[in-house]
């Protein structure tokens, strides 16, 4: 029995040659299938939609306790103290830049370069270290900067979005707070695939977002630690967010969440991400990361033996992972790739930087030759053996057909933004032609 009922097993996609095949969906890192429960718990209350902390209808009282026994939920399975906060947000990315706008002045903020963006850039006085080689190497390297400056909040990743590759949290958490830090945690690909709790892990603060947690109903969080929440300005100026406003107009800004939840709050993504948490009992996140390892090691295995693939890795190859691979062909243009894909053989997979920019161009790098772009196959609840073979089966039949070739380039596409990842990616390719060369991530 599958751990995780999602939606869309049975969805069927159009391919070039007019069949419609099952979709394979290898693309779950970037937004999760819905799980069945979420669905189900959103149906079950939109009768009952309403306002959320206002109104005193049957509606409006109804709403409020879901949202509130939502917070309750999400809170028990993040780990929270008795004095946490759960704060909803919009998703990871969000979250993250609440925590930098509640994050005081004088704080010094230490992260690595192998972060996803949202926990790259939000930040205001930060030390970008370089990337480690291995997990002991980012422990030594927290450990030394963290020593160089005084009060301090350490950024990480749990989970790389590009490599899949578990980060030393327990042993960053026990660095941190030795030098009086505090830690903050990137849990948007951890969570769908492993606990990821402040009591267990000895964090101050961890993020979240729904849509890669089966719940793609538009909700993230920010869990942890109040009193910097507390001491901040609201992160959104409006109503909720206020205990009373005098009549000058002057705010008296109220505390715990609401503090940071103006307006109307998303009542139907808090209750589907609640849903999924509650669905997702030991047995069952055992019974899930079971099956994922097994595809995991299918996957990694098969790509191992196809010419001219590399699979990306920081870490030792061997070091644990949840379901997440990266990698490029030599020879072959990842988007063109991507697209062959989906387009002969009914697979999503996404191709690009990542929104990890200086982590995917080191690790292309290392291998001279491939694109200036990666691939990345993703496996969480849904996916099946047979998703995998066809990957596999695929990519050997495209290697197999363009052995020796030269680098397949995608035909005329609408122009994409210049500072998105495909923006990045077209404008490398042109550089790399016009200079007759093949083009190598930097």
């Amino acid at each position: 029995m599958r751990s995780l009922a999602v939606l869309g097993d049975d969805l069927l996609v159009p391919v070039g040659d007019g069949r419609r095949l099952p979709y394979a969906n290898l693309d779950v890192a970037a937004t999760a299938p819905c799980a069945a429960v979420a669905a189900h718990a959103v149906n079950g209350l939109l009768p009952w939609y309403g306002g959320v902390h206002r109104g005193a209808g049957a509606l409006a009282e109804r709403c409020t306790r879901s949202y509130e026994q939502a917070r309750r939920t999400v809170a028990d399975f993040l780990g929270c103290q008795p004095d946490d906060q759960v704060v909803f947000t919009r998703n990871t990315t969000d979250a993250m830049n609440l925590l930098a706008h509640a994050v005081p002045a004088e704080t010094v903020v230490v992260t690595f370069l192998g972060e996803h963006h949202a926990g790259l850039l939000p930040w205001r006085n930060v030390v970008r270290l370089p990337l480690p080689a291995s997990p002991a190497q980012a422990v030594e390297a927290a450990d030394r900067a963290l020593r160089r400056h005084g009060p301090a909040l350490l950024a990480v990743t749990a989970a790389s979005n590009v490599t899949g590759e578990l980060w030393p949290v327990a042993e960053l958490a026990a660095v941190a707070h030795r030098h009086g830090a505090r830690i903050a945690v990137d849990a948007a690909q951890l969570a769908p695939h492993r606990p990821a709790r402040l009591d267990e892990l000895g964090i101050d603060y961890l993020t979240v977002s729904g849509h890669k947690l089966y719940a793609p109903f538009g909700t993230g969080v920010l869990a942890g630690r109040a009193d910097w929440l507390d001491a901040a300005t609201p992160y959104l100026s409006g109503g909720g967010a206020t205990a009373h406003v005098d009549a000058t107009g002057h705010p008296h800004w109220t505390t715990g969440p609401a503090r940071h939840e103006a307006g109307t709050p998303n009542l139907l993504g808090a209750v589907a991400l609640a849903a999924v948490c509650a669905a997702l009992t030991p047995p069952a996140r055992q019974a899930l990361e079971h099956t994922e390892q097994h595809l995991l090691d299918r996957l990694r295995d098969g790509l191992s033996d196809i010419d001219g693939l590399h699979q990306l890795h920081l870490f030792d190859p061997g070091h644990p992972r949840v379901g997440i691979v990266s990698f490029a062909v030599t020879g072959h243009d990842s988007a063109a790739l991507a697209r062959r894909l989906a387009d002969d053989h009914g697979i999503g997979v996404r191709d690009g930087l990542f929104c990890a920019h200086p982590l995917t161009r080191h690790l292309l790098a290392a291998h001279p030759g491939l694109p200036a772009t990666a691939v990345r196959a993703s496996i969480g609840a849904g996916t099946t053996g047979e998703h995998v073979d066809r990957l596999l089966d695929a990519l050997r039949q495209i290697v197999h057909e363009q052995r020796g070739g030269q680098v397949e380039v995608a035909g005329d596409q609408p122009q994409p933004d210049a500072d998105s990842d495909q923006g990045h990616r077209q404008r490398d390719e042109r550089r790399g032609r016009r200079r007759g060369a093949t083009v190598v991530a930097r």
